[in-house]
């Protein structure tokens, strides 16, 4: 396996049942570079994250169906949060690659920041965050 340029201070795991289209989504909205790119996964880093998009295995993966736009998986209790310079950016950036951001008027603040919720190309709900 290779090495990331930068270390990585926090990672995540993600399955994807289209790994490649996923990944494109993360690569977009945050700005992470290709590391590998495998069948089995692609792993990402920048910024001091290692996201790693995983396939799904075959014989699950048959079984779902990704709807076009994607049904968000709101019932996980995980929601991964990512710190972004432009909100704005993010939008084009995810809705270029299949996934998307709720309206700007469900933006809302926290300690100093604007704060967004979006999903990708599979559904998977997101948060983004820009500092005010």
């Amino acid at each position: 396996m290779s090495t990331p340029a930068t270390a990585a201070h926090f990672g995540l795991v993600i399955f994807a049942k289209s790994p490649s289209t996923v990944s494109a989504f993360y690569q977009q909205t945050l700005g992470l570079a290709l590391i590998e790119a495998e069948s089995s996964h692609h792993l990402l880093a920048g910024a001091g994250l290692e996201l790693v998009i995983h396939a799904i295995p075959p014989a699950y993966a048959a079984e779902i169906e990704i709807a076009q736009p994607p049904q968000l998986r709101e019932d996980t209790p995980i929601k991964p949060a990512f710190w972004v310079a432009d909100l704005a950016a993010v939008r084009v950036a995810a809705e270029a690659t299949g996934g998307g951001l709720n309206p700007d008027s469900k933006t809302w603040q926290i300690r100093g920041a604007a704060v967004l919720d979006g999903w990708d190309p599979e559904g998977n709900v997101v948060q983004f965050k820009q500092r005010l």
